[in-house]
C-alpha cells in the first residue's frame, strides 16, 4: 500500500511537472528560413506558427509559385524544430520511468 501511495504522489507531481513543460513551451519560439533567409517562419513549443516574414525581394507577381515554396519550406521546418524541441523537454520529463511508448525510454 506504501507503494501505491508513493506511486500516485509521483504521478501527481509528473502531471504537474508535464503541464508546466508544456505552458513554458507554448512560450518558446523557434524559427526556420528557406530561401538564403528570404522567407522566415517562427513556429511556437505548442506547434502554433507565431509569425510570418518575407523580403520584399522575392515578392515577384510573376512567379508566385516560388513564394508558395519558401513559405510552405520555412513553414515546415519551423513547425519541424518545434515538433523537436517539444520531444526534447517531453524525454527529460519522462526519463528513467521505464514507461514503454514514452519518449526518453
Amino acid at each position: 500500500m506504501v507503494n501505491m501511495m508513493k506511486l500516485m504522489k509521483q504521478a501527481a507531481s509528473m502531471q504537474k511537472n508535464l503541464e508546466k513543460a508544456q505552458a513554458e513551451l507554448a512560450e518558446r519560439t523557434v524559427e526556420f528560413s528557406s530561401g538564403g533567409g528570404m522567407v522566415t517562419a517562427v513556429a511556437r513549443g505548442d506547434g502554433k506558427i507565431d509569425s510570418i516574414r518575407i523580403d520584399p525581394k522575392v515578392v515577384d507577381p510573376q512567379d508566385v509559385e516560388m513564394l508558395q515554396d519558401l513559405v510552405l519550406a520555412a513553414v515546415d521546418g519551423a513547425l519541424t524544430a518545434a515538433e523537436e524541441m517539444r520531444a526534447s523537454e517531453m524525454a527529460k520529463l519522462t526519463s528513467g520511468l521505464g514507461i514503454p511508448g514514452m519518449p526518453g525510454m
